[in-house]
């Protein structure tokens, strides 16, 4: 039976983050000294797999794994061996996950051998000190030997750049010939206002429609239907013969066609990333063996799928539309 929202679009895609942890600190994701789940909140992975498969169950025939960084949690790859059972009996169509990279050497054979054909990593730009300063933890050298590693174990890698004003705008075009170079498509996406951090947002903030046209200086750009199931918007470079896309949550709101919802590592479920509306999938999964209260649950907050997200940057709400921070519903 597929979930149907009441804006008669289906629901077929879900995003589950498995931790709010990451061995990154993005100034735009995360505030340095961010203050982590107790353990005994977090779903273990017998439970994510067991909400997994009930969505599945209910039509859901995408699914990515986020984090915070979901190849930092525990024993992840028992989860997504697990998951893949689903793959092989064809109920789902996709098994997928986004990472920082800085696991991907230890873990892309694993992925590959479960099924998972390709990933999105997020990297916003190819200056090793600019990396460190922006992710404030991370390494690059350590990234690309991941991408590397992903590669040659035959993923597909599909690189995200969050787009910030006066940081890696210049660095654009750079990062898109490099990336077209080795096979990868990259998407960019404007900052979002979610939780608070000590940057200012408003100064990091960069429309996309400011960046199409400063790269249309260079390379001609032509829009194409290509879709991933995502919010994404392709066009194809000419020059380099890669794809470009790119995620306008602020200027051009995607809602209209959203067939996505969002799990948390805790169990709760968010019908739109931009709104706080939620609900609690973990107290119904523990109070039954079976899983009929789940279903219900999941059905009642379909129900409640809005329309689209609110969110709005500018100098007079200087406060986050959402407080929850990017890394609790992984984007």
């Amino acid at each position: 039976m597929d979930m149907i929202d009441p804006f008669g679009r289906t629901i077929s895609y879900l995003r589950v983050s498995v931790t709010d942890r990451c061995d990154f600190r993005c100034v735009y994701c995360m505030s340095e000294d961010m203050a982590f789940l107790p353990k005994k909140d977090l779903l273990s992975l017998e439970e994510l797999d067991r909400l997994c498969t009930v969505f599945i169950e209910k039509g859901v025939r995408k699914l990515r794994l986020t984090g915070g960084e979901p190849l930092v949690r525990k024993n992840i790859m028992h989860l997504v061996r697990e998951l893949s059972r689903h793959l092989k009996s064809g109920a789902l169509e996709e098994l997928t996950l986004t990472t920082n990279g800085s696991q991907l050497a230890r873990y892309a054979g694993e992925l590959a051998d479960a099924g998972v054909k390709r990933i999105n990593v997020s990297l916003d730009t190819l200056d090793a000190d600019k990396f460190h300063a922006i992710t404030r933890w991370g390494h690059l050298d350590k990234v690309m030997t991941g991408i590397d590693a992903a590669q040659a174990a035959g993923l597909q890698v599909k690189l995200n750049a969050v787009a910030l004003k006066g940081f890696n705008d210049v660095e654009l075009p750079e990062m898109l010939r490099w990336a077209h170079g080795r096979d990868m498509d990259l998407t960019v996406i404007e900052t979002m206002p979610m939780g608070e951090i000590e940057a200012d947002r408003t100064d990091q903030y960069l429309p996309l429609s400011i960046l199409r046209a400063d790269l249309e200086k260079q390379f001609t750009l032509k829009d194409i239907p290509y879709k991933t199931g995502g919010p994404a918007r392709y066009v194809e470079v000419a020059e380099t013969g890669g794809r470009l896309g790119f995620i306008t949550p602020m200027t051009h709101n995607f809602c209209e066609s959203c067939n996505r919802v969002r799990l948390t590592c805790t169990g709760t479920l968010y019908m739109c990333l931009g709104q706080e509306d939620a609900a609690d999938l973990r107290a119904p999964l523990r109070a039954s063996e079976g899983n009929d209260l789940v279903a219900a649950a999941i059905d009642e907050a379909i129900g409640r799928k809005p329309k689209g997200h609110d969110f709005v940057i500018d100098r007079r709400t200087n406060r986050p539309s959402v407080s929850r921070h990017m890394s609790v519903t992984g984007g």
